[in-house]
């Protein structure tokens, strides 16, 4: 199995395309939200969130020392990274299949790579020893968070 991000992102133009239009918001999260059901009942999920526009963020430009940075709206940006989602799946293959289903319309893309996984590395190296380490750590945190949420809804 391997994991793979699917990175949705959006041209300035659609994105004010899409403000434009009179589009019912809710229709879209439907949407949205039964592809991820579907990928949630392949067992093929791991993550996917939605970020908030470029306002409310900022880059960061290692090309000066100390670095700059810039807060948005990022004119410079050809396309903005709106969200994305992480899934494992058996092949490249399979991840091609999941990214062509995702609800999307013109002026968006979706970029896929393949997240890096632990045994990419040499697993004698102590750095690689400590962040497996983190992951079980962060893993038993997400599932304590989980579990708050979930005693809150019940």
């Amino acid at each position: 199995m391997a994991r793979y991000m699917l990175i949705m992102r959006v041209a300035p133009e659609a994105a004010a395309e899409f403000a434009e239009a009179d589009i019912d918001f809710n229709e879209v999260i439907e949407q949205m939200g039964r592809f991820n059901e579907e990928l949630v009942k392949a067992g093929v999920l791991l993550a996917g969130e939605g970020l908030t526009g470029p306002e409310e963020g900022f880059v960061v430009d290692f090309d000066s020392d100390p670095p700059v940075i810039t807060d948005g709206p990022y004119t410079e940006a050809k396309e903005l990274f709106n969200g994305f989602w992480m899934i494992e799946v058996s092949s490249k293959e399979e991840a091609k299949q999941w990214a062509r289903k995702i609800p999307l319309g013109k002026g968006v893309k979706v970029e896929v790579r393949r997240v890096s996984e632990t045994s990419d590395f040499p697993m004698d190296n102590p750095w690689i020893k400590k962040e497996i380490q983190w992951k079980a750590e962060l893993a038993e945190k997400i599932a304590a968070q989980a579990r708050a949420e979930a005693d809150k809804l019940a």
